[in-house]
C-alpha cells in the first residue's frame, strides 16, 4: 500500500495553528516504523504541486514543471499535444483577476455539455478540439498545448491569476480565446439561469494538465502495491478553512491510519508520502531494520508536526 496525502501541511499561520494539538495516533504509530526516503524539495510558485509530481512519480509519468501530462494520460491518447479545460468563474476586479475556489458548485452535466457546444466553434478556429470527459473538466486536443507549461488548478484556486498565466509564446492565442469566451458566456442562458438561482456563473477557463504523452507510462510504485490518494483536506486547505481541515485529518487518521498498519502488519511493505505547498516527503518500510534501530526510533519518536511543518 502508498498512501499519498496532498495538502498534508500550508504555508499559512492559520494552518500551523491548527497543527497544535493534533492527535493523528493511526498514522503516528505507523511512523514508528517507516524510514523516510529522498525529499521532493520545491517553492510554493511551481506550477505542479508536490502532490501531483509525487503522483506521477507514482504512476511512472514524467515531465518538467507544468508540463506533466495529465490531460493525455486521462485520454489514453498518445498521439498529439492535450490539455485540461475547466469551466470556472474568474472575480474581476479593478486592479487583479482571481479564481473562485474549485469547482463550481452545482454544475450540472447538462449546463457543462450546453456550454463545450457553443464554445467549441472558437476552440475549433484555433486548432482546438474539445471532448465532454466530466461535468468539470473537458479534454482539449490541439498542437498548442505542446511543450506549453501550464499551472494545476490546485494552485490558482482561490489566488489571483496574474502570476500563474501561461507565459509561453503560443499562450498568447490561448489569452485571447479566453477573453472571447467571457464575451460568449456572459449572456448565456446556461448563466442566465445560474444567475437566477444565486449560483456562480461561469466566465472563462483554465488550462491545466499540458502536454504530449509519448507512450503509455508503467507504474513505477511496483514495491509498494496500491496506490491511494487521500485527498480529504483538499477541499478545506484550499478554503482555508483551518478547523474543517484539522477535522479532515482526524478522519483521514481513522480511516486510512489503520489500513497502512494492516498493510504493514500482513506484508511488511508499505509506503506513506505527505504533501504540502512547496515539498513532499515519503518514508517506506525497511523490513531488514535492525532491532536496534526499529528501538531507536520507539525511543525518539518522529512526530506528525515536526514533519508536516517542513513540507
Amino acid at each position: 500500500m502508498h498512501l499519498l496525502i496532498p495538502f498534508a501541511f500550508c504555508s499559512s499561520a492559520g494552518c500551523a495553528q491548527a497543527l497544535q494539538g493534533l492527535a493523528l495516533p493511526a498514522l503516528q504509530k505507523a511512523m514508528l516504523r517507516l524510514a523516510p526516503l529522498a525529499t521532493d524539495r520545491g517553492d510554493d510558485s511551481s506550477l505542479s504541486p508536490p502532490h501531483e509530481r509525487a503522483l506521477a512519480a507514482s504512476l511512472g509519468l514524467s515531465g518538467a514543471d507544468g508540463e506533466l501530462p495529465w490531460a493525455a494520460l486521462q485520454a489514453r491518447k498518445t498521439e498529439g499535444a492535450w490539455a485540461f479545460v475547466s469551466p470556472c468563474h474568474w472575480q474581476i476586479g479593478a486592479l487583479h483577476v482571481a479564481m473562485h475556489h474549485a469547482p463550481l458548485p452545482q454544475f450540472e452535466p447538462a449546463e457543462s455539455q450546453a456550454l463545450l457546444a457553443a464554445m467549441q466553434p472558437y476552440f475549433a478556429e484555433d486548432g482546438i478540439t474539445l471532448y465532454y470527459d466530466q461535468a468539470q473538466r473537458w479534454l482539449a486536443q490541439g498542437e498548442v498545448f505542446r511543450g506549453l507549461a501550464s499551472a494545476s488548478l490546485d494552485r490558482v484556486a482561490g489566488r489571483q491569476l496574474d502570476p500563474w498565466m501561461p507565459q509561453a509564446a503560443q499562450a498568447s492565442g490561448l489569452r485571447r480565446l479566453q477573453s472571447e469566451m467571457q464575451m460568449l458566456l456572459y449572456t448565456h442562458p446556461v448563466n442566465s439561469a445560474r444567475s437566477e438561482r444565486g449560483l456562480l456563473p461561469v466566465n472563462s477557463f483554465w488550462l491545466s494538465g499540458t502536454g504530449a504523452l509519448p507512450s503509455l507510462p508503467q507504474a513505477a510504485d511496483t514495491g509498494t502495491g496500491s496506490l491511494v490518494v487521500a485527498d480529504q483536506l483538499r477541499e478545506a486547505a484550499l478554503a482555508e478553512d483551518w478547523p474543517a481541515w484539522a477535522q479532515a485529518w482526524q478522519a483521514l487518521d481513522a480511516s486510512h491510519g489503520p489500513a497502512l498498519l494492516a498493510a504493514l502488519h500482513q506484508t511488511g511493505q508499505a509506503r506513506l508520502t505527505l504533501c504540502g505547498e512547496r515539498s513532499a516527503q515519503s518514508w517506506s518500510a525497511q523490513p531488514g531494520l535492525s532491532a536496534w534501530r526499529r528501538l531507536g526510533q520507539r525511543l525518539r519518536p518522529k512526530t506528525m508536526l515536526s514533519l508536516m511543518e517542513t513540507l
